[in-house]
C-alpha cells in the first residue's frame, strides 16, 4: 500500500514539474515571437500571431504529420491563455532598452523548452507506434520548428539555419536518447526527463563553451 501511494506521488510530483517547465518553456518560446515582431513594428494582431506561431508551431506540425488530434494547444487551452497574456504584458511593459537583458535572460528557459519539447514530442510518436528516426524527427520538429515558422512569417532565414550554435542538433541527439531508454523499457516519465535533461544541458554547454557547427565553404 505505501509503495503505491509513493508511486502516486512520484508521478504526481513527476507531471507537476513537467508542467512548470513546460510553461517556462512556452513562455520562452513566445516571448522570442514577441520580441522579433517588436522589431518588425507590427501591430497587435501580429505580435499575438507571431508569438503563438513561435510556442506552438512545432508541436502543432508534429500534430498535424501524425494526424493527431485534437491538437495540443486546442486541447489544454491554458497555452493560448499564457501567450496571450504574455503578449498584452509585453505591449505594455517592454522597451528596446528591455531587448538585450530579456534574450539574456531567456537562455535558461529555453533550453529547458527545447529539451522537454524534444522529448516530449519523441516520446509521443513512440507512443503511436512510429519507427525511431520519425520519433526522432517528431522531436526535432516540436522542439525547433516553432523558431523556423516565426522567423519565416516575419521575413528572415531562420535563425536555427545559419546561427552555427548548435540547437536542432542537441534535440536530434537527446531526442536519441528518449528512443534507446524507450526501447530498454525504462518508465515513461524518467525517459522524457532524462531525454529533457540531455538535450537542455548540451544546449547550455554549447552556449558556454562556444560550440559552433562547421560552414558550408564553397570554393570559387
Amino acid at each position: 500500500m505505501v509503495e503505491v501511494v509513493m508511486d502516486v506521488l512520484t508521478t504526481q510530483t513527476l507531471s507537476n514539474v513537467q508542467t512548470v517547465l513546460e510553461i517556462a518553456g512556452t513562455v520562452a518560446f513566445a516571448l522570442s515571437g514577441v520580441m522579433e515582431a517588436a522589431r518588425k513594428k507590427l501591430d497587435a494582431v501580429g505580435v499575438c500571431a507571431v508569438a503563438s506561431v513561435a510556442a506552438f508551431g512545432g508541436g502543432t506540425l508534429r500534430d498535424v504529420l501524425l494526424d493527431r488530434r485534437p491538437l495540443f494547444w486546442i486541447e489544454q487551452s491554458w497555452y493560448l491563455w499564457t501567450v496571450l497574456a504574455l503578449c498584452v504584458a509585453a505591449m505594455f511593459l517592454m522597451r528596446a532598452k528591455h531587448f538585450k537583458p530579456t534574450e539574456k535572460s531567456m537562455q535558461w528557459p529555453d533550453a529547458l523548452g527545447l529539451g522537454l519539447f524534444a522529448a516530449s514530442g519523441t516520446q509521443i510518436a513512440l507512443g503511436m507506434q512510429m519507427p525511431a528516426l520519425i520519433s526522432v524527427l517528431m522531436g526535432v520538429i516540436t522542439a525547433t520548428f516553432g523558431g523556423v515558422l516565426r522567423d519565416i512569417v516575419c521575413n528572415e532565414i531562420p535563425t536555427a539555419f545559419h546561427d552555427h550554435h548548435p540547437y536542432a542538433v542537441c534535440a536530434f541527439a537527446g531526442s536519441w536518447v528518449v528512443v534507446v531508454l524507450h526501447y530498454l523499457g525504462f518508465d515513461p516519465n524518467a525517459v522524457v526527463a532524462i531525454g529533457a535533461a540531455t538535450v537542455t544541458l548540451l544546449r547550455l554547454a554549447a552556449l558556454q563553451f562556444e560550440w559552433r557547427l562547421p560552414t558550408w565553404k564553397i570554393e570559387d
